[in-house]
């Protein structure tokens, strides 16, 4: 029997950001210690401010910290792991199809490859039909859509998601949530989520990191309960779902209560 294929496994210990201003020195994110399974799919939740965005572009390699361990180990996957943002980044004068071909023309890969790669990237997220579209021709969710499959086409084996459906109106917002677990269930590929919602970090991950505010440190880390293949409206009707967004929405009305009182001294 073939063994299933899983996305990358992570470990960061120790991890520090601090950044110049000015004549002064600002803590981003402060000792950070977090394992991250092989498949897992892990939501990031925080008050504004408290690093959560750095913490993912450190790991996507775009920033690098002051001190601490990052190890991605990501063993039979094309490339290490790819980046979704929340403006979806989209090149206006390339079609659908030219903008997720895009990161495998810079890898050099095969014109024939290519193509079967970015066709099967564009099933995967329902947009075959609109290759040949252009981004101003797209929906905003379609864009964003058109985001996923840019990444996945390089075959990464983690997703960093920077509230990748946070300028959606609620409908999209919905249908794309669901749309995520759907390719993630399909894909099994490790999932590091950034977002604001509560109820979206409960509806999507298997895991939720609670952050502090500024300087970001890992407060608590709160174990989903429900189960998968997993119905986001029937989750988010039931009790234990209520539950468990009170008790984080507590956790982060006291952390910025802090951060208020502190910042008032």
């Amino acid at each position: 029997m073939a063994v299933e294929r899983r996305g990358a496994a992570v470990d960061i210990a120790g991890l520090r950001k601090e950044y110049a201003a000015g004549a002064h020195r600002v803590l981003a994110l402060d000792g950070i210690d977090l394992t991250i399974a092989p498949g897992e799919f892990v939501c990031i939740v925080g008050p504004s401010g408290c690093g959560k965005s750095t913490l993912l572009r450190i790991l996507a390699g775009l920033d690098t910290q002051s001190s601490g361990t990052i190890r991605i180990e990501a063993p039979g996957w094309k490339v290490p792991n790819a980046m979704v943002f929340q403006d979806s980044g989209l090149f206006p004068w390339m079609t659908v199809e030219a903008n997720v071909c895009f990161g495998l023309m810079t890898r050099g890969v095969p014109a024939a490859e290519r193509t079967e790669r970015v066709e099967a990237a564009l099933r995967l997220v329902g947009l075959s039909k609109f290759a040949r579209h252009y981004p101003h021709q797209l929906s905003g969710g379609m864009r964003q859509r058109s985001a996923i499959a840019r990444a996945f086409v390089t075959d990464p084996g983690m997703l960093l998601m920077d509230e990748p459906f946070a300028a959606l109106d609620a409908q999209n917002r919905v249908i794309l949530q669901a749309e995520l677990v759907r390719i993630w269930e399909r894909t099994r590929k490790t999932v590091l989520y950034v977002t604001h919602s509560i109820d979206e970090a409960l509806l999507l991950g298997d895991r939720t990191v609670v952050m502090t505010a500024h300087p970001g440190r890992i407060k608590d880390i709160i174990a989903v309960p429900f189960a998968r293949p997993r119905d986001l409206m029937t989750v988010s009707a039931s009790a234990e779902f209520g539950r468990l967004k009170l008790a984080i929405w507590q956790v982060l009305e006291a952390e910025v209560t802090r951060a208020r009182a502190e910042e008032e001294k």
